[in-house]
C-alpha cells in the first residue's frame, strides 16, 4: 500500500516531535527528581538543625525527660519516621522508636559510616551526610545525619563531664518518608506524558491540516492540470496559491497553458476560418468604399443647401424690408397690422432657419492661436449671463488653476459656450444651477470643460439623435443646428464632445481638447476623413458627418 505525501509527512513529524518531547521530558523529570530530593535534604537537615537548637538549653540542664519529650513531639510530625539521638561509641541513647534505644550500632551501618568514613562529619555538607535506603516493606526512606558538637557552653558547664577535647559529643540522626516526592514525581510523569500526547496529537492534526491546504491541495491541483494537458485539455486552469514557490509554478502552468491554448486556436483559427476572414475583409472594403461614396454625396448635398440659402436669403430679405414699410404706413388698416407682424415674425424665423444653414454648410478655417479656456468661458458668460433668461439661475464656476493654454479658435469656442449655456438655461426654465468644471485629465491626455445643468434632462431615445442636423425638441423655436454646428466646430479642432443625461435630473456636456495639438485643423478639401468618425457618446447621423464637407 503506497502512502500519500500528507501521511509521510505527518508519519514522519509525529516521530520527530514524540522523540524530542521523549527526550525533553526524561530530562525533565531528571532534574526535577534532583530538585525534589535536594529539598527533601535540606528540610531533614532543617529539623534536626531545630532539634538541636530548640534542646540546647535542655541539654546544659540535663533535663533528659524534658529533651526526649521534645523529640517525640518532633517525631510524630507527618512525614517524618524517626529520630534517633546516637552517642560517640555507637550506642542508641534515645529513639522514638522504643525498640532501638539503648542497642548498639555497628561502624559499618548507614549512620556510622557517615563518621567514620572519608569525609569527616564536621566539614561535610547536607547531601553528603544524607542516604537513601529502602525498608522491608519496599517504601524508600531519607536519612540526614547531623553532628552534636561539645561547644564551649557545652564543656564548661558543670553537668558535663565532656572534656574540651572531643569536638562531636553524638550525632542526630532523622529518617523521613520520601512518598511525597514520589508522589509528585509521579503525577509530572503523568501529566508529562498526557501533555507530551496530547501536544504530539493537536501539533500532527495542525501539520496535517496545513500541508494538506498548504502543500497536497496545490500539489494534487497541479498534478491533475498537468494529465488535463497530457490529454490535449487546454480549457483549465490552475487556481491562485499563496505567494510562495508553489505559487510561482502555478503561474508558470498557467503561462503555458494560455500560450499553448493560444497557439492551438491560432492554428485552428487560420486553418478553419481563412474564407471567412476574406469574406470578412471584402465586406469591411465594400463598406468603406460605400461610405466613400456616401461622404461625395454629402459634399456635393452641402454645396446644394449653401446655394439655396444664398438664394432664399435674398427674396427673404426683400420681403422683410418691405413688410417693415407697410407696416409703418400709417394708411395701413389697422386689421391688417396684425397680419402684417405675422408675416414679419415668420420672415425672421425664415431667416434665422437660413442664417444656421450657412452657419452649417460654412467651413471656415478657424483663427487659431492660444488662448486659456477660463477666459474664453468668461467672455461667453459675460454675453449672455445679464438676459432675463438668466435672472433666476446660479452659475457655479469651478475653473482649475493653472490650465495650460490650448490651440483654438476663441470666437468658434465661445459660440460652443454660449449654444451649449443657452441650451442649458432653456432646459431649467430659466431657474436652475448652471455648472461649469473644467481642469486636466492626465491619463486621457486632455483638458475637458463640463456644462451641467439640473434641468428636465433628454429622453434616452433622443441622446443618439441630438448632434443630428434639425432634429431637436423645442417647439417652435429654433432651428436643430445649433448641437451639430458645435459638434463640427469642436471636432475641426480635434476634440470631442458627449453627453450624459437623465430625465428629470439633468445634462451634463463634456468637451474635450487635446494637450498636445501637434497638427492644424482640418481643412474643407479634409472633410471625408472627419466624417468617418463620430463622438464618444451619442453617434451622429450622415447629415452631421457632413457638416464639414459643406
Amino acid at each position: 500500500m503506497r502512502l500519500n505525501l500528507i501521511s509521510k509527512l505527518t508519519v514522519a513529524t509525529g516521530l520527530v516531535l514524540l522523540s524530542t518531547m521523549a527526550l525533553f521530558a526524561y530530562l525533565n523529570f531528571n532534574n526535577l527528581k534532583d530538585l525534589l530530593l535536594d529539598e527533601a535534604i535540606s528540610e531533614a537537615d532543617q529539623i534536626t538543625e531545630t532539634i538541636i537548637r530548640t534542646t540546647h538549653n535542655q541539654m546544659l540542664r540535663d533535663d533528659r525527660p524534658m529533651f526526649y519529650k521534645t523529640i517525640e513531639e518532633i517525631g510524630s510530625q507527618r512525614g517524618v519516621e524517626r529520630i534517633r539521638l546516637i552517642n560517640k561509641t555507637g550506642r542508641v541513647i534515645f529513639s522514638t522508636r522504643d525498640a532501638e534505644t539503648g542497642t548498639l550500632l555497628s561502624k559499618r551501618s548507614d549512620v556510622c559510616t557517615i563518621c567514620h568514613g572519608k569525609q569527616l562529619l564536621v566539614t561535610a555538607s547536607s547531601k553528603h551526610r544524607s542516604r537513601r535506603f529502602f525498608e522491608a516493606t519496599g517504601e524508600e526512606f531519607l536519612g540526614v545525619t547531623n553532628a552534636i558538637y561539645n561547644e564551649e557552653s557545652c564543656y564548661t558547664a558543670s553537668c558535663h563531664f565532656h572534656p574540651e577535647s572531643f569536638k562531636v559529643l553524638g550525632v542526630l540522626d532523622v529518617v523521613v518518608s520520601l512518598d511525597k516526592m514520589h508522589s509528585l514525581l509521579n503525577a509530572y510523569r503523568n501529566r508529562s506524558v498526557a501533555l507530551t500526547l496530547l501536544l504530539v496529537a493537536l501539533i500532527s492534526l495542525s501539520l496535517t491540516l496545513f500541508t494538506q491546504k498548504l502543500v497536497n491541495r496545490p500539489v494534487r491541483e497541479l498534478l491533475e492540470h498537468t494529465k488535463m494537458l497530457s490529454r490535449g485539455e487546454l480549457d483549465g486552469l490552475v487556481s491562485g496559491f499563496a505567494n510562495d514557490e508553489l505559487g510561482e509554478l502555478a503561474d508558470s502552468f498557467n503561462a503555458m497553458t494560455l500560450n499553448l491554448r493560444k497557439a492551438r486556436e491560432e492554428l485552428e483559427g487560420w486553418g478553419r476560418n481563412l474564407e471567412q476572414m476574406v469574406q470578412q475583409r471584402t465586406h469591411e472594403v465594400t463598406q468603406m468604399q460605400a461610405q466613400l461614396i456616401r461622404s461625395e454625396k454629402l459634399a456635393s448635398l452641402g454645396e446644394l443647401v449653401a446655394g439655396i440659402a444664398h438664394e432664399i436669403n435674398n427674396p427673404l430679405t426683400g420681403i422683410l424690408v418691405f413688410s417693415s414699410l407697410i407696416q409703418s404706413n400709417p394708411k395701413l388698416d389697422e386689421t391688417l397690422r396684425n397680419d402684417i407682424q405675422t408675416v414679419m415674425r415668420e420672415t425672421k424665423r425664415c431667416a434665422s432657419i437660413v442664417k444656421g444653414l450657412l452657419e452649417f454648410a460654412r467651413c471656415s478655417t478657424p483663427q487659431m492661436g492660444h488662448y486659456s479656456l477660463n477666459e474664453i468661458s468668461e467672455r461667453a458668460l459675460s454675453l449672455i449671463e445679464h438676459q432675463i433668461l438668466f435672472q433666476d439661475i446660479t452659475v457655479l464656476r469651478k475653473y482649475a488653476d493653472g490650465l495650460p493654454a490650448l490651440l483654438l479658435d476663441p470666437n468658434q469656442i465661445e459660440q460652443v459656450l454660449v449654444n451649449m449655456f443657452l441650451n442649458a438655461a432653456q432646459a431649467m426654465l430659466g431657474e436652475g444651477v448652471l455648472e461649469i468644471v473644467d481642469g486636466v485629465d492626465r491619463e486621457l491626455g486632455c483638458v475637458f470643460i463640463k456644462i451641467s445643468d439640473n434641468g428636465c434632462g433628454i429622453p434616452e431615445g433622443n441622446l443618439a439623435r441630438i448632434f443630428d442636423p434639425f432634429f431637436s425638441t423645442k417647439e417652435n423655436k429654433g432651428t436643430g443646428l445649433g448641437l451639430s454646428v458645435s459638434y463640427g466646430i469642436i471636432e475641426k479642432h480635434g476634440g470631442v464632445i458627449d453627453v450624459q443625461s437623465e430625465v428629470g435630473s439633468g445634462t451634463v456636456f463634456t468637451i474635450r481638447f487635446p494637450l498636445e495639438q501637434e497638427t492644424a485643423p482640418e481643412q474643407c478639401d479634409q472633410g471625408a476623413q472627419l466624417a468617418l468618425q463620430a463622438p464618444a457618446a451619442a453617434p451622429v447621423s450622415s447629415k452631421a458627418r457632413g457638416a464639414c464637407l459643406l
